[in-house]
């Protein structure tokens, strides 16, 4: 929204053409101006300018003027213009939101002088009232409505908002619906909601005093606020609400909102719950995620889940959308109005973690659209000890909004009715328009970051005012026995009396009813599913296809409509597929994978991949979306397959690890019927997406028990690439693997990958995959697979060596893994070496020690050597030492080094020339 600054150094005469230009065709002027323009028509033709101008409206509903306009001061009139502009664009500068202290001073210039007004034109009479509707009124009625609407306890910040539309929408609510006194059941709400918030803080800080939980107390609000998100949106057809937040105020939010018994929370304090280690180690309290089914204000049911999440903040953000989109695609048919993400965040973390901008960068794009987020800020104006001058440069913690033109709603947490009216907004705003939206609600932080920290170390006299501060309740109700009707102020000492009757209750320990629960489809899926066993890893599922199958998925993916046409070398690409099955009946990389896809879509499961480039593939390799090279409209080649269900789904992603393998996490987390994939650009970028493997993927399962079956695809391997895109990391990923967390594989075959994807569906368990997956040798013949092997069996976790040596005459066995297991095998047939067996390793994780000791018997007059192209610190080698004390072996690798790889392509040549020549010379 402009000010039009430069027009009040204009002639009149200049703004008296613009008006006769808007009268001949309203289009020929600036957006801003016509709606001036209009107002001041629609005031003028309301007979208030003293019948100088009269106006009809005509056939296309613009204004036109019978007379002339003379005797308007257009200058005055464009001035208070530029002040109801000047409100809307910077009054949140100015906004009374700060509950403890003033304001700092951020240079709104929106004072009288600044539009060339003095006092002594306060009761002059503007037309300009009419775009704010007064009609026409004195300057002073502008200013009080402007000061009300914008500088108040709510600093509406929507400027930067280009869509005309969301612009109207926003100011009619601010300036006219915003006003409205809430009806009185509406305040009983709000003082229920906040007494339940105030009196859970109360009862923990006189039952555990000293606990660590992470209170609320200073922003009770939030209960009031969530509880009104929830029944405005089910108003609006919202079925389903998914909530991620940190640590601060989770229990009261659990027990206020998801309706969790404070039985079920406190057995947690005393440490009387039932310690079920059988189902993982556990998280603390105030980390563990909860699902419910709540009656909203109008009898509506809702279904609420909270995510589990870790200490590290705003990590559960990718989370929560992709579980929600997830729901979205399988529950409501993509109806993203059906479901509503909301994001808790603390001022600190919402300016100071990136992850942020990664999910809100995501809010519009196709693979992650959810139908946009609330995002609601509980701001204490402090993260543990460090003042939010130090804490940011931007003005708000919510700076970033204005990135995707989400308005933000700065509010006083105090003011628990314009609180509600906020939210109340936010939830319609989003419904209308699909888009996220930021509540920014500026409160305070009672106690330290936790109950036993002191907060006056470092704050010493922000603590000595929040000493002295009423709670959020205690001022609500103050207010309503203040400026009430009597109905309010006999609702205030009903509800006073009722807050200490409910609180002794609860001190009492008068037992709750934990609320009723009916499990969705996804959620009997999950139940249908159990933990996995040790014996589960010892051989693995038969998820052969059938000859029909095969033929059918093979063709359909080798076929396109005719009306497309593909780009010339794609043809090419796959003719020789083609070539490749008919003259040898083998089937490559690329393809076995898209087999995989093809055979899980016939089963009824959706498939769903995201990533840079996954479409055609960071190597070229897989052309799942092939472009016609004319329109570059896109086929998806898994969309043709003939009886196939299921919906594929694949994604280019935006730049990011984090964010993206959240997403998915998230997805998978919702639907164990789909297999969701990640694939890394290349396999070391995972380690930008490191919170994210550490805290959900490699323990998930273990802290929340929570299951989670998602795939995570990372080219690995030693080409001369460089540290950067040679090593994925192995040794990260195996020094986390304990109590079958997780399934690690470097694959080496088109049909065993094929098979280790249908397995992750097959199992009656979910674990998450790490395949550390081919570059270069996506293309070595060595991967091809014979049909026979994919109408045939399942993964093969220990490939023997092909050649099948003489046992008795074998010396030596290399066992390795990936990659250079074509290295060992192209130098034994070269050097034509029948004394030498060369194993690979399939599955590192869980290992296969069974089928190792079973080869190991076999050659049992051989020396067994681990064979590794990582450095001796790196890789598997010391994993296998660790794990595998049954086999006595040596280890051939590079030297320890602090990087994973060489830089020079002649020295990594050399590297892997001496490990190759070591191999064959022991």
């Amino acid at each position: 929204m402009k000010d039009f600054q430069y027009i009040t150094g204009s002639h009149p005469q200049y703004i008296e053409s613009l008006y006769q230009d808007f009268v001949k065709d309203p289009n020929t002027v600036d957006p801003e101006m016509k709606k001036f323009f209009e107002g001041f028509d629609f005031a003028v033709g309301s007979g208030a300018a003293n019948g100088t101008s009269t106006t009809l409206s005509s056939a296309n509903g613009a204004s036109t003027p019978l007379s002339t306009s003379s005797g308007i001061d257009w200058m005055r009139e464009i001035q208070a213009y530029r002040m109801i502009l000047g409100y809307r664009n910077k009054g949140h500068l100015i906004a009374k939101t700060n509950p403890i202290r003033k304001r700092k001073d951020r240079g709104a210039n929106i004072e009288l002088g600044f539009y060339g007004f003095s006092e002594a034109d306060l009761d002059k009479e503007f037309h300009a009232g009419q775009l704010i509707g007064l009609g026409t009124t004195t300057l002073r009625n502008i200013y009080n409505h402007l000061e009300k609407c914008y500088a108040g306890h709510v600093g509406a910040e929507f400027k930067y908002i280009s869509d005309q539309k969301r612009v109207d929408f926003l100011t009619r609510a601010i300036e006219n619906d915003f006003h409205q006194p809430l009806a009185l059941q509406k305040r009983r709400r709000i003082l229920e909601k906040l007494n339940q918030g105030v009196m859970f803080e109360k009862f923990l800080h006189t039952k555990y005093i000293g606990q660590k939980r992470f209170s609320l107390e200073g922003g009770e609000t939030t209960i009031a606020a969530l509880d009104e998100i929830i029944n405005t949106a089910a108003k609006h057809d919202v079925h389903e609400v998914v909530i991620g937040m940190a640590h601060r105020g989770r229990l009261n939010v659990l027990a206020n909102i998801m309706g969790k018994t404070y039985e079920q929370i406190f057995s947690e304090f005393e440490g009387t719950a039932t310690m079920d280690q059988t189902m993982g180690s556990g998280d603390v309290k105030y980390h563990m995620g909860y699902g419910s089914e709540v009656q909203t204000d109008d009898g509506r049911t809702m279904h609420l889940k909270l995510m589990p999440n870790p200490s590290h903040l705003e990590a559960v953000d990718p989370v929560v959308v992709g579980f929600s989109r997830a729901k979205a695609d399988i529950m409501y048919e993509s109806d993203f109005d059906k479901i509503l993400p909301i994001l808790i965040h603390g001022d600190a973390s919402v300016a100071g973690q990136g992850i942020v901008y990664e999910v809100l960068q995501m809010s519009e794009l196709d693979g992650y659209y959810t139908g946009g987020t609330i995002h609601f800020v509980i701001n204490n104006q402090i993260g543990f000890t460090t003042d939010f001058d130090d804490a940011r440069s931007s003005d708000y913690c919510t700076s970033l909004a204005a990135m995707v033109q989400a308005p933000v709603f700065h509010v006083n947490g105090d003011d628990a009715e314009a609180v509600v009216k906020c939210v109340e907004l936010a939830v319609r705003f989003r419904q209308e328009f699909h888009c996220d939206v930021f509540i920014d609600m500026v409160c305070y932080r009672k106690h330290g970051h936790n109950e036993g920290d002191d907060p006056k170390f470092t704050q010493p006299q922000l603590y000595a005012m929040i000493d002295k501060h009423p709670n959020p309740r205690e001022v609500y109700t103050e207010y309503l026995l203040k400026n009430g009707e009597e109905e309010a102020k006999a609702l205030a000492k009903e509800m006073e009396q009722k807050f200490w009757s409910d609180l002794q209750e609860r001190l009492d320990e008068v037992k709750q009813n934990p609320l009723p629960y009916h499990y969705q489809a996804p959620e009997l899926a999950w139940k249908s599913l159990r933990r996995a066993t040790a014996d589960d890893f010892v051989q693995s599922p038969i998820t052969a296809v059938s000859e029909a199958t095969f033929t059918n998925i093979f063709n359909s993916i080798m076929k396109w409509p005719d009306d497309f046409k593909p780009l010339k070398k794609v043809e090419k690409i796959i003719q020789e597929k083609i070539k490749l099955f008919n003259e040898e009946g083998k089937i490559d990389w690329a393809t076995g994978e898209l087999m995989a896809y093809g055979s899980l879509l016939l089963e009824g499961n959706d498939v769903r991949m995201s990533g840079q480039d996954v479409q055609r593939g960071t190597f070229s390799h897989r052309h799942a979306v092939l472009r016609d090279e004319v329109t570059n409209r896109p086929y998806n080649r898994l969309t043709g397959i003939e009886g196939a269900n299921g919906k594929f789904r694949i994604y280019n992603s935006l730049l990011s690890e984090y964010g993206v393998l959240g997403f998915e996490y998230g997805y998978a987390m919702a639907n164990p019927n789909a297999l969701v994939l990640w694939e890394a650009q290349f396999g070391d970028f995972c380690n930008g997406a490191q919170t994210m493997i550490d805290q959900f993927i490699a323990a998930g399962e273990q802290k929340w028990n929570r299951m989670n079956g998602v795939v995570m695809l990372l080219p690995h391997g030693y080409e001369g690439q460089g540290p950067e895109h040679s090593s994925a990391r192995m040794e990260r990923f195996l020094q986390m693997c304990a109590e079958l967390n997780m399934v690690i594989t470097n694959i080496t075959t088109s049909a065993n990958f094929f098979h280790a994807l249908r397995r992750q569906v097959a199992w009656p368990f979910r674990k998450p995959m790490i395949n550390f997956s081919p570059k270069a040798n996506l293309r070595n013949a060595g991967t091809y697979s014979l049909k026979e092997e994919f109408i045939n069996g399942g993964f093969k976790e220990v490939i023997d060596d092909p050649a099948q040596p003489d046992a008795s005459q074998v010396k030596k066995v290399f066992f390795c893994t990936g990659k250079m297991y074509f290295d060992l095998a192209e130098r034994k047939a070269k050097d034509n070496r029948t004394d030498v067996a060369i194993v690979r390793v399939e599955q590192l994780y869980p290992l296969p020690v069974q089928q190792l000791e079973a080869l190991y018997q076999k050659y049992n007059k051989a020396t067994w050597f681990w064979v590794q192209e990582e450095p001796m610190n790196m890789g598997a080698a010391w994993f296998m030492q660790m794990q595998l004390k049954s086999i006595n072996f040596g280890v051939i690798s590079r030297q320890a080094s602090a990087s994973t790889a060489t830089g020079y392509n002649k020295v990594h040549q050399q590297e892997q020339k001496e490990i190759v020549d070591t191999v064959f010379s022991i």
